[in-house]
């Protein structure tokens, strides 16, 4: 009987300078992928956030005009962690967030603004993988932030954007999608890893309501367990994985 081998994921492109990594929540690209990020900027990448809220609604205990600038703060530390100085947010409302072309517009304008080769965004599918269901503000930005890598660059959609200065980039070659249940490709997590469990334990407020466990232990077991599952498909090696589009 033949032992069914396991579909190794490809490296992720690296002919590249600049990203732009679009979600919808502080704290999405901790669990998701900070480790590449590391890597990335430790080769001398730019990598710039957007975040479409400041994820007011997501502590239970701390009313949103007090939990918005909490998070931003633990945001930008976290980002910080992980050589990532340019975070911006959008200001739609947690939540809530509505797929359609005024988030459309804001995601073109941030593409416009950083003219990124590759654009990062979360799992935008109804399910984590057909075992936990997803958030709708999640699938609302993963969805309309690869709409918004081709809306950057047609003149004729969001005509508005020009008549701001933000003239069209057609230069987007990738969209990857961190949080995939079908990932291509992933990034050697190895040099990353200990600044991702940095970078997440920053969102501190955050974890200490989410989970009665330590927090660094929470934080350590939760990145590594997945950063060495997705390395089963990635020579051993602990990594992130994505799921790549082309462009």
């Amino acid at each position: 009987m033949t032992v069914p081998t396991i579909p190794q994921l490809q490296p992720m492109p690296e002919d590249w300078r600049r990203a732009l990594a679009v979600v919808a929540h502080p704290d999405d690209l901790e669990y998701g992928c900070s480790a590449a990020v590391a890597a990335w900027t430790d080769a001398g990448r730019e990598i710039a956030y957007v975040l479409a809220t400041r994820g007011e609604a997501g502590i239970d205990t701390i009313a949103p005009a007090e939990c918005g600038p909490l998070r931003e703060r633990e945001q930008r530390a976290s980002a910080a962690v992980v050589g990532v100085t340019a975070v911006e947010f959008l200001d739609h409302h947690d939540g809530v967030i509505e797929y359609g072309p005024a988030l459309r517009r804001d995601i073109a304008a941030a593409i416009r603004r950083h003219r990124p080769e590759l654009v990062i965004t979360l799992n935008h599918r109804d399910t984590w993988g057909g075992v936990a269901w997803n958030t709708p503000d999640h699938v609302a930005v993963g969805r309309a932030t690869l709409d918004a890598a081709a809306d950057a660059g047609n003149r004729w959609i969001f005509p508005e954007l020009a008549e701001q200065g933000l003239d069209p980039w057609n230069g987007v070659r990738w969209v990857a999608v961190a949080g995939s249940a079908t990932p291509t490709h992933a990034v050697d997590a190895s040099a990353g890893l200990e600044r991702a469990v940095s970078s997440l334990l920053e969102h501190r407020a955050y974890l200490e309501a989410l989970t009665d466990d330590d927090p660094e232990t929470y934080v350590r077991n939760f990145l590594t367990g997945v950063a060495h599952s997705v390395g089963e498909r990635f020579g051993g090696r602990p990594a992130v994985a994505f799921e790549l589009f082309n462009r």
